[in-house]
């Protein structure tokens, strides 16, 4: 039985962070978990090298676009390799087998009536490969805030308005296409509103892929991009994907965009697509503006890649929004898997070679064999909902029963007691324990892949613990006799405070040679260049008053719009909607003091109209900072 999946084919504007990291761990580790079910599990990752972005970094990186983005895609590659990531298919979106694919894809679409030439005059962003069709070029981009762009120029659209009820009908005969159920919620919404058609084309940048209908004109960035899962496996009988493992900010690309290409090129759909949340740092999203993104590599360097995997899939509920913290990883480094595998595997092991001569003796406790049989179920059956955290939650329960067992039974007491009875209560113990174990670390090897194999060593055990199937994995395998290999403490504690300054020492160091990577002098991002100069009259003619937020809600359909109710000293507070979802939490911005610019001419963005702007900072790249106040200011006074 085959089962493919796949990460998102990842941009190379920016290097690999903590949080390419944590879908790509996420996704071998659902791959490792279906080999232990007898699927013949394939995972893909790839990168994304087309576009205006690109071309820009390029250009700032005094690179071609092919070198700069041969120099990303190669330190992609590198980070899966440093951190023990299989990756058994990948494609550059660069590569040429991967265009004949897309232009195949085009053609097929187009044969069928689904692709007409239009033109489009308007505003675009750049930033987010957006069409802002409600707005006008030099007016805030609905989504993230920066400028847009004036453009004028020919495209091919693809008639994705003519989905609108095929979508839904999907949605709603397969109920698991899009998950979680927020996500899917969030994306019937978006449809139920009606689709626009798409423009699939660019003709006014060159770094893309050539229509194969006319020369001057490429493909806009998601119609080549999501093409990727199908061209790295063509040839292969393995499409359709039976997983997209994909952020929460890209559900709408995969399951709108990607099923509505399909049913038009009478391709078929993938299986699912899992949207899971995203890994903020001590509680706030993780961005270039704020200088707080965390890379991997430091990680490994000082704890290990195990440590990494384990902390984002015990830590965090998957599919929901997690908090990564320096001082959280360790702490559950220590009481997991030092204080708990790595305690169980050393004090068992060293009290056979002690008092066993380093043999498995025989006998086990019932009770701790049925605890372990239904361990087994319940992890099978929470990693077959992606819920990792409660399976691996599972298999410490089973090593904190096994470590009351042993405290009960005193082994160390029973081998200085006479008598056969000791000797068998002794051997009984010792046997639980063992065979707990071995049952643990194979339940627990797709999520420590390193770590797991070194214990099996351990126990003495034949063969590759990833060899392991659920159908044959059950009590009493562990063969009696079986001599025990050489023992070694495979999860040292670690101490807090060391550990975390060298991790933050060596993430200034990773951080800066990203930099050179990008063709940067230094790890910050640019400052954006100053605007032409203006009499002070004109900049008189700006109202900004403080504002307090009384009501914020993300906007139905958008993944960074935010409805807030602004106070601002009026008789009402002014109904505001700002592109600032992505960077806060609705509760984040209750009772908070923001800036408003309160004399801007209303307009209309989702439907809701938006009476004022609110003051953020921002960068390329990174997600918007809100101006604020240290000290204490009434609201509705004017900034001067």
């Amino acid at each position: 039985m085959k089962y493919y999946l796949t990460t998102p084919l990842y941009y190379v504007n920016a290097a690999p962070h903590i949080g390419h990291t944590y879908t790509t761990m996420a996704a071998e580790t659902i791959a490792r978990f279906k080999r232990m079910q007898g699927y013949e599990a394939v995972m893909f990752t790839g990168t994304d090298e087309h576009g205006q972005k690109v071309e820009r970094s390029a250009e700032s990186a005094g690179l071609s676009p092919q070198a700069f983005t041969d120099a990303v895609s190669a330190e992609f590659r590198k980070q899966w390799e440093l951190l023990n990531i299989r990756v058994d298919r990948t494609i550059r979106t660069t590569d040429p087998r991967h265009y004949k694919v897309v232009q195949w894809l085009f053609q097929r679409c187009l044969d069928r009536g689904f692709i007409y030439k239009g033109s489009y005059t308007g505003a675009y962003c750049v930033s987010d490969e957006l069409y802002a069709n409600e707005s006008k070029p030099g007016e805030p981009c609905p989504l993230c805030g920066r400028p847009l762009e004036s453009v004028t120029e020919e495209n091919y659209f693809f008639k994705l308005s003519a989905f609108t009820e095929k979508l839904l009908a999907l949605y709603e005969n397969q109920p698991d296409f899009i998950a979680p159920e927020t996500r899917r919620n969030e994306v019937i919404s978006f449809v139920r509103q009606g689709l626009n058609d798409l423009s699939i084309s660019r003709t006014t940048i060159k770094w893309g892929i050539p229509l194969p209908v006319e020369g001057n004109h490429v493909f806009y960035v998601w119609f080549d991009a999501l093409t990727g899962y199908v061209s790295a496996v063509e040839g292969e009988e393995l499409w359709p994907a039976d997983l997209h493992l994909i952020g929460k900010e890209i559900a709408r690309f995969h399951a709108v965009f990607w099923p509505a290409f399909l049913m038009a090129a009478e391709v078929p759909l993938p299986r699912r697509v899992f949207a899971h949340g995203w890994l903020l740092f001590e509680n706030d999203k993780m961005s270039k503006s704020r200088g707080n993104i965390v890379r991997a590599e430091p990680i490994r360097q000082v704890m290990g890649a195990d440590a990494l995997r384990y902390f984002l899939l015990r830590e965090i509920v998957f599919g929901q929004d997690g908090s990564f913290s320096y001082d959280a990883l360790v702490n559950r480094y220590n009481s997991d898997l030092a204080n708990g595998l790595g305690n169980l595997a050393s004090r068992t092991l060293n009290m056979i070679s002690q008092y066993r001569g380093g043999e498995i003796p025989e006998y086990s406790d019932p009770e701790i064999a049925a605890l372990a049989a239904s361990t087994i179920r319940a992890v099978q059956e929470s990693f077959e909902r992606f819920e990792f955290s409660k399976g691996i939650e599972a298999v410490f329960g089973l090593i904190g029963a096994v470590d009351k067992f042993i405290v009960q039974n005193a082994p160390w007491k029973l081998a200085k007691a006479p008598g056969q009875e000791s000797q068998t209560r002794l051997s009984t113990t010792l046997y639980t324990a063992a065979e707990a174990l071995r049952v643990a670390t194979a339940l627990l090897a797709p999520v420590l892949p390193q770590s797991a194999p070194k214990i099996w060593a351990q126990l003495g055990m034949s063969g590759s613990v990833e060899d392991v199937r659920f159908d044959s994995l059950e009590w009493g395998q562990l063969p009696t006799g079986q001599k025990i290999g050489e023992i070694a403490a495979v999860f040292p504690r670690i101490e807090m405070k060391d550990s975390i300054a060298k991790m933050q020492e060596l993430e200034d160091k990773v951080s800066a040679e990203q930099a050179v990577l990008l063709g940067k002098t230094r790890p910050a991002a640019p400052a954006e260049p100053a605007s032409p100069k203006i009499p002070i009259d004109d900049f008189a003619k700006v109202d900004l008053r403080v504002g307090l937020v009384k009501s914020a809600e993300r906007v139905k359909g958008s993944d960074k719009l935010m409805h807030m109710k602004v106070d601002i000293g009026e008789a009402e507070p002014r109904t505001i909607v700002a592109g600032i979802a992505e960077a806060y939490a609705p509760e984040q911005l209750l009772n908070r003091k923001v800036v408003i610019v309160a004399n801007l001419q209303p307009r209309k963005l989702r439907g809701i109209e938006s009476n004022g702007m609110i003051v953020a900072a921002s960068v390329e790249g990174g997600k918007p900072v809100l101006a604020g106040f240290h000290e204490d200011i009434p609201v509705g006074a004017r900034l001067k």
